[in-house]
């Protein structure tokens, strides 16, 4: 039941390859969480330069770079600084708070920005990404509205309905996103969307709550003069914005798989260039809702850490980078993927429970490195996975069990 995920079309292996001018490309990575990490170490195994940009030293992809650097994204200046220092191949970003408006520049110069500077704009910000989808593509999405003021989300709130769902322009991880129950809850979304906002963008929007069977995560693949990929739907599940646990695959139907499909083909090539996109849709009795997107491996997709496929999202988003051709993707097992948060404050995190889960079968964890922790900060996550026979929910209540057994010390 699971052989055709990978494409949506008929697949024959005929390519357009790019000689690369120089093997060792200089990689400017623009964020350096534990999504970055992984990224370096996909990059460092096949002998690419790697320079991790945090406004934090000893951040998680830093702990595995050939080089970094401590500068706030935000300042458009220090970034255009360490652009000309190192003068990369390519410019990688991983986290939303960056001056994206500069990527265009960088493109001029000859830099290549991923997948490309109109991606890394659009989507750094969700209301250039949601009238993308709407507007311009008419892809299904909730309704919705923009507040830049407590007052304009009253007006907002009563235009979408309650419930309803307030987040941040520019955001990540669910920072700042809310679900507004009553009318007494929209002052207090207001608040907590302010506090939770990423760059200088001060406003927020206002979706109507949309009544979903599932929601899933679709980690796209476009490559430069090769077919759009596809991999096994992920499923998810967040509290508090943020995913808890995923799997891998989702239980999709055929008729929703292609509806999704067909949606994230338009988006990715509309926004271009090369690179992994992770495209979040919810799946209803009406059909299936465009959500959000990320122009870069995605947390749910940490799943594929478990040998879940031939590549996992950070090889396949570093491939089509390089324009290294992907012949397929294939789905190898079932996996899940469960989250170890911390559950205080500490400068000096340390864990307990790790060697109960080394000791388990078909099941493996990673630790972030992250050098501090505060309350529900995501430290590290455990991975499942099983035979392509065993039941996903098996596999993922394994993943969820085990996560348990580690606990973040301050």
């Amino acid at each position: 039941m699971f052989a055709n995920f990978a494409v949506k079309k008929s697949f024959f292996p005929t390519f357009t390859t790019q000689t690369l001018q120089h093997y060792k490309m200089k990689i400017l990575l623009l964020g350096s969480g534990e999504l970055g990490k992984e990224f370096v170490i996909a990059a460092q195994r096949i002998g690419q330069t790697i320079i991790a940009v945090d406004s934090y030293e000893n951040a998680p992809a830093m702990q595995v770079a050939h080089g970094f650097e401590v500068i706030n994204m935000l300042d458009g200046d220090a970034l255009d600084r360490i652009v000309a220092k190192h003068q990369p191949d390519f410019i990688v970003p991983e986290i939303e708070a960056i001056r994206t408006e500069r990527f265009y520049d960088y493109e001029k110069q000859g830099i290549t920005v991923v997948p490309s500077a109109k991606a890394a704009n659009f989507t750094m910000n969700r209301k250039a990404i949601r009238d993308l989808a709407s507007k311009e593509l008419g892809l299904r999405t909730a309704k919705y509205q923009y507040a830049t003021s407590a007052e304009e989300l009253q007006k907002a709130v009563q235009e979408v309905g309650i419930p309803c769902v307030v987040k941040p322009l520019m955001s990540s991880s669910g920072k700042g996103q809310s679900t507004i129950k009553t009318e007494s809850d929209i002052e207090k979304a207001w608040q907590y969307a302010v506090a939770g906002s990423r760059g200088d963008v001060i406003e927020v929007i206002v979706e109507a709550f949309v009544d979903f069977d599932s929601e899933i995560t679709l980690l796209t693949i476009t490559q430069n003069n090769n077919p759009t990929l596809f991999c096994a739907p992920i499923g998810h599940r967040q509290e508090r914005g943020d995913y808890q646990e995923s799997w891998q695959p989702a239980l999709v139907s055929e008729k929703d798989l292609y509806e999704a499909q067909d949606m994230a083909e338009k988006i990715t090539e509309a926004l271009g260039g090369a690179g992994l996109f992770g495209v979040e849709f919810f799946l209803t009795k009406e059909g299936v809702y465009f959500s959000e997107l990320s122009p870069r491996p995605h947390d749910t997709g940490m799943v594929t850490l478990a040998g879940t496929q031939n590549f996992n999202e950070f090889e396949l988003h570093l491939r089509a980078i390089l324009s290294l051709p992907i012949f397929e993707i294939t789905l190898e097992k079932v996996g899940a993927s469960a989250v170890i948060l911390a559950s205080e404050d500490s400068t000096n995190p340390t864990f307990s429970g790790i060697e109960k889960v080394g000791a388990l079968p078909k099941t493996d964890f990673r630790i972030f490195g992250k050098p501090t922790s505060r309350p529900y900060r995501r430290m590290g996550v455990v991975l499942s996975h099983d035979s392509l026979s065993t039941p996903i929910n098996e596999v993922t209540e394994r993943a969820k069990e085990t996560a348990k057994l580690i606990t973040v010390n301050s």
